[in-house]
């Protein structure tokens, strides 16, 4: 028969606060609190190759860290890992297809492993902690260039509960990360060997030995993975709590001694540029392949589509204008009320719409996300987001959320007070909560089921203060700033026509043009501008892939914008046509229904191209996704607003006045 052998990691089961004096299970009483799903590695060497994300203080690859010389100490850290493939609910094993997931992870010393008697923790960063980094000192003692042949680590008597544990772990396919030098490495400490049909052979051992293989180049480290290459596995029977090899116990229980060798390697790359060395390396099978041809059909296709709505409507307004302004005499006011069209509601066109305040909120909220989103992006361009620097994507957009908060409570405030509002404390009220209570509720109950299974994605009651900290002290009160700035220098609503008092009353309207027709529109256009990216979004997001492609992402970025003002333009215009004047919710709706289409392309991603499952991975997926679905609707919204009032005012304006 032959052998099918696949090597494999240990499950890094971890709580933030283990036990020091003992061994602890995880907790597994929680419903759904099931390993994440990512790819089988067919070798056990490896180094990160996706961004996690960066300290904020200052990128690691731009300094020149300094070892200290030959023999200067070299610290590694342990940190976290997670599941290679996940449970079935028939309770077997699936392994991942494509979208690596790190939604659960845990910390290594909750397994019986080797660790030190006083567990030390690296202070990290908010990125880091958002992240679910917990990095703590090892029992591996590294000194630069110094090779290191099969020196003892620790020896461990295992008791049976604790073989079992392990035994566990490995079938369940987890792996560990190591931190050494800002470098992550990824490292599998078990495999499983099956082999046979009848009869069947499933075995299960525990790799006890590690071998460490560095570069450098001077005085710094390039590049570092670990190997289990040529090593002989202490083998576990699938009898609960025997093992074969190493040094049995009375009890099913076990001795085994952990070593590990040091081997160092010069390198040609320079400090500076370590990190393409990292990006180049991927410790997973890569499924993140870039598909040019596809990427550049979509983006034609836009243009294409852009182009087609802007020589259509500049063609029809073109006659439009013409008709209107033949034989035309007096202002605005006294235009011939025996036309149809979009001139006969001049008079209505302007009137304010119902729920003001929550309109201005809307818009205030949606011109936030698009500064914080343009920020983001130019940050990305400039490099600031390197794959050396955990959490620094997260770190940067709480940064920005935080600073942009005046954006949303100027531009709510002030439309607001133009459009006659009255209750300006309660719209800066309600623009203020419109995204962050969401978003409290989603993370409350994503964080609370991540404490309840021990995942060290439960951020600890520090950050959780931080946080709360962040907006009650900077992004509250710049909100009431920038709403106390707008309401101030708000001046008059710009309306090139008169409103009358009494509303005129709107014709019957076809099938066409009622408004979940133009959601579906003006929803799926924008959509199908980004869906080609969209599929690697997720991956970075929700899996192990690292994202350099941030000069194509600005070009979907505005094709995006441009798209959903154009479709917001060229709707607005036939509900005009047919003599609604009810545009102001119209336009907000009928492109910011781009969410809509985002949350069901996260529900296709979710059964077609990932292996999640279980209570904790769904919950947070569909929560982040609902939040990311409502910022594209907020950015989305707020663009083909102001696309839609400022196309409005032109026309209204070109008509000829004698």
């Amino acid at each position: 028969m032959e052998s099918k052998r696949a090597r494999v990691s240990v499950k890094v089961l971890g709580v933030p606060g283990y036990e020091r004096d003992g061994w602890r299970t995880p907790h597994r009483g929680f419903p759904g609190c099931s390993p994440v799903n990512l790819h089988i590695e067919r070798q056990c060497t490896g180094a990160r190759g996706r961004e996690s994300g960066p300290r904020v203080e200052r990128n690691p690859a731009d300094r020149h860290s300094r070892i200290g010389g030959i023999g200067a100490d070299v610290t590694a850290l342990i940190n976290r890992g997670n599941a290679a493939r996940n449970r079935t609910p028939a309770g077997g094993l699936q392994e991942d297809d494509g979208a690596a997931m790190h939604l659960e992870t845990y910390h290594y010393y909750t397994l019986p492993v080797c660790r030190p008697e006083k567990v030390n923790h690296k202070s990290l960063s908010l990125g880091e902690v958002l992240d679910g980094d917990r990095m703590a000192e090892s029992l591996y003692h590294i000194r630069f260039r110094e090779n290191v042949e099969k020196k003892t680590l620790c020896q461990l008597t295992l008791s049976e509960k604790q073989v079992d544990q392990l035994r566990e772990a490995i079938e369940e396919l987890y792996y560990f990360e190591f931190v050494l030098d800002d470098i992550p490495i990824w490292g599998f400490v078990g495999y499983i060997e099956e082999s046979g049909f009848l009869p069947h052979s499933h075995k299960v051992g525990l790799w006890t030995h590690l071998d460490f293989n560095i570069e450098y180049n001077s005085d710094s480290v390039i590049f570092a993975n670990v190997s289990v290459k040529d090593v002989k596995p202490v083998p576990l029977e699938e009898g609960t709590g025997t093992a074969v090899g190493g040094v049995g116990l009375g009890g099913g229980g076990l001795t085994v001694t952990h070593t590990y060798s040091v081997h160092w390697f010069e390198s040609p790359l320079p400090h500076a540029r370590r990190a393409e060395r990292l990006r180049d390396y991927s410790f997973f099978p890569k499924t993140l392949e870039i598909h040019w041809l596809s990427i550049i059909n979509s983006l034609v296709l836009v243009v294409l589509l852009l182009g087609f709505v802007i020589i259509i409507l500049m063609r029809v307004l073109k006659n439009d204008f013409a008709r209107y302004n033949v034989e035309e005499e007096g202002g605005c006011d006294d235009l011939d009320q025996g036309d149809n069209g979009w001139k006969i509601i001049h008079t209505d066109v302007f009137r304010f719409p119902p729920y003001k305040s929550l309109l201005c909120a809307v818009l205030g909220v949606g011109a936030q996300f698009l500064t914080l989103a343009t920020g983001i992006i130019i940050m990305a361009l400039l490099g600031m987001f390197n794959v050396h620097r955990h959490g620094a994507i997260n770190s940067a957009a709480i940064v920005l959320y935080a600073l942009t908060s005046c954006v949303s409570g100027y531009v709510s405030c002030s439309f607001y007070t133009q459009i006659n509002g009255q209750r300006w404390v309660w719209n800066i009220i309600l623009t203020s909560s419109l995204f962050s209570a969401p978003l409290f509720l989603t993370w409350s109950i994503v964080n609370s089921i991540h404490w309840w299974c021990g995942s060290t994605q439960a951020l600890p009651a520090s950050t959780v203060f931080l946080l709360l900290g962040a907006w009650v002290l900077v992004g509250f009160p710049l909100t009431i700033i920038g709403g106390i700035v707008g309401k101030n220098r708000a001046g008059n609503f710009q309306a090139p026509c008169r409103t009358r008092n009494i509303a005129r009353q709107i014709p019957t309207q076809p099938w066409y043009k009622h408004t979940a027709v133009h959601m579906a529109i003006g929803g799926f256009l924008p959509f199908s501008a980004i869906s080609v990216e969209l599929y690697y979004i997720f991956a970075t997001v929700w899996g192990r892939e690292h994202y350099t492609l941030y000069g194509i992402l600005l070009c979907v970025y505005a094709i995006l914008l441009s798209v959903g003002a154009c479709i917001s333009v060229a709707l607005t215009y036939f509900l005009l046509s047919g003599e609604d004047y009810r545009w102001w919710w119209r336009s907000v709706l009928s492109t910011g229904s781009t969410g809509l289409f985002i949350f069901v392309y996260s529900v296709f991603y979710y059964h077609n191209r990932s292996s999640m499952s279980g209570l904790v991975q769904s919950t947070e997926f569909f929560g982040y996704s609902l939040l990311t679905a409502l910022v594209f609707s907020l950015m989305l919204g707020s663009v083909s607003f102001w696309a839609s009032l400022a196309f409005i005012r032109y026309i209204y304006h070109s008509l000829k006045m004698d």
